[in-house]
C-alpha cells in the first residue's frame, strides 16, 4: 500500500492512460471517480490494467495497479473523506463537466484530515482550466476556508498533450496511447513547499506560453485536419496529410499561428517554433494512430468558443492586423461539421446556424463582440456557411 494517494476525476481513455499512469509511476496509489456505472463497476473488478504506448519505434507495455474506484453518483460521502485524506487531486472529465466535481472536491477541502494542502491540478484541453475549476470550487466553500484557502489547497494550472488514438475492440480497460506526451504544470502556487512528486510532470514558472503554443499548435492543427478531411470524405487524419493540398493548408495555417506565438512570447524563436511545427505535423500524420476524423472534429461549438483553437489565436492576430486568411478556412470548415452521428455538438452547431442570422449566430458560437476586428469577417464565413446549408 502507498502512503500518498491521488484521486483521479475521469475513468476515460485519458485518465487511465496518461494521468493515471504518471501518479502510478510516482508512487501514488489512484482512485478513480466517475459517474458511469459501467466504468465504475468494471475497474472495482479489474487488479490490473495495461497502457501499450505506441511511437515510430514499435509499442511499450506498462501495467497499472494500485487502484480503486468509486462511483460518485452513488458514493457521495466517501468520495468526500478520500478527497479530505489525499495528496493530490486531478481530473480529465471535459471542460463543461469541472462545475459537476468542484462540489464533492470543495466538501473534502473542507473536510481536510492532513496538514499538508491538496494540490488541485484540471488535466483538461482548455485554458485555465484549474482556474475555472477553482472557481466552481470556491462558490460551494464556506468564507473561513476561502480566507485560508492556501493552507488547505493549492491551485495549479497544466497544459497537457498526448493523443489517444482510437482503441481496438475489446480492449476493456486497457489503453493505447502515443508514446508522445507534454505535461507542463505551474510551479509557483505550490511555493514554498515545493509541487508534487510526480515524474515526467515539468513545472515551469509560467505557463502561457506552453498553454499557447501547445493549444494554438497541436490542436488548432489536429481540428485543422480533421475538419478538412471530414468534408474531403477522409475517414482518418493520416489520410488528411498523405493529400499534398490539405497538408499545405495545415502547414499554412500553422504559419499563422507560428506567427502569432513567436511575436507574442519573445524567447520562443522562429526556429524553435517551426521545428515544433514540423514535429507536430509528423505525430499527426503518424498511421498508427488511426486516429479517426469524426472523433477529433466532435464537440464544434466548444472548438468554435473565444479562447479555443480557432477563434483564439484569429482574434489575436486580427487585431495586430496580421493574416487569418488559413484559420477562416478551418472555422468555415468546423462550421460545416454538423449532425455528425454521435456527436450532439454537431447537431446543435446545425440548429444555430438554422435559426439564427449570421450576426446572432456568430455572437453566440464564437463570443466575439461585434465590434471586434475578427466578427466581421467570421460573419461573412457564417453566412456562406448557412447559405450553401440550406
Amino acid at each position: 500500500m502507498s502512503d500518498k494517494k491521488a484521486i483521479h476525476f475521469g475513468g476515460g481513455n485519458i485518465g487511465r492512460g496518461f494521468v493515471a499512469e504518471f501518479l502510478h509511476n510516482s508512487g501514488f496509489e489512484v482512485v478513480f471517480i466517475d459517474v458511469i456505472d459501467s466504468l465504475i463497476e468494471t475497474l472495482q473488478k479489474t487488479s490490473s490494467y495495461e497502457v501499450t504506448e505506441i511511437g515510430p519505434e514499435g509499442e511499450t507495455k506498462f501495467t497499472i495497479d494500485n487502484f480503486r474506484a468509486i462511483n460518485s453518483k452513488h458514493e457521495m460521502e466517501k468520495v468526500v473523506k478520500e478527497i479530505a485524506t489525499a495528496d493530490i487531486v486531478t481530473c480529465a472529465v471535459g471542460p463543461n463537466i469541472l462545475k459537476f466535481i468542484a462540489e464533492p472536491i470543495a466538501k473534502g477541502i473542507e473536510a481536510r484530515e492532513k496538514s499538508d494542502p491538496l494540490a488541485v491540478v484540471a488535466c483538461e484541453n482548455a485554458i485555465g482550466a484549474t482556474d475555472t475549476l477553482r472557481g466552481f470550487i470556491e462558490q460551494k466553500l464556506s468564507e473561513s476556508t476561502k480566507s485560508n484557502i492556501k493552507d488547505k489547497a493549492r491551485f495549479a494550472n497544466s497544459a497537457i498533450d498526448r493523443i489517444v488514438p482510437l482503441q481496438d475492440e475489446g480492449m476493456g480497460m486497457n489503453v493505447k496511447i502515443e508514446k508522445f506526451y507534454e505535461w507542463c504544470v505551474e510551479s509557483e502556487p505550490f511555493k514554498p513547499a515545493g509541487p508534487p512528486n510526480i515524474k515526467g510532470v515539468h513545472y515551469v514558472e509560467d505557463l502561457q506560453p506552453y498553454i499557447e503554443r501547445k493549444l494554438f499548435t497541436v490542436n488548432t492543427g489536429h481540428a485543422t485536419a480533421a475538419y478538412y478531411g471530414y468534408n474531403k470524405g477522409k475517414t482518418y487524419v493520416h489520410e488528411v496529410l498523405e493529400d499534398k493540398e490539405l497538408h499545405d493548408i495545415v502547414q499554412n495555417t500553422l504559419k499563422e499561428t507560428a506567427h502569432l506565438i513567436t511575436s507574442k512570447f519573445e524567447h520562443i524563436s522562429k526556429q524553435e517554433q517551426d521545428d515544433y511545427v514540423q514535429a507536430i505535423v509528423k505525430r499527426i500524420s503518424n498511421p498508427v494512430l488511426k486516429d479517426v476524423v469524426s472523433r477529433v472534429g466532435r464537440a464544434p461549438l466548444r472548438k468554435l468558443s473565444r479562447k479555443e483553437r480557432f477563434i483564439g489565436p484569429a482574434a489575436h492576430l486580427a487585431e495586430s492586423g496580421d493574416k487569418i486568411d488559413c484559420l477562416l478556412g478551418g472555422i468555415e470548415m468546423a462550421l460545416r461539421f454538423q449532425n455528425v452521428e454521435g456527436d450532439e455538438e454537431s447537431a446543435d452547431l446545425a440548429k444555430k446556424l438554422k435559426e439564427k442570422n449570421a450576426t446572432e449566430a456568430t455572437k453566440e458560437i464564437t463570443g466575439l463582440e461585434e465590434n471586434h476586428p475578427l466578427f466581421k469577417r467570421v460573419e461573412e464565413v457564417v453566412a456562406k456557411v448557412q447559405k450553401e446549408s440550406s
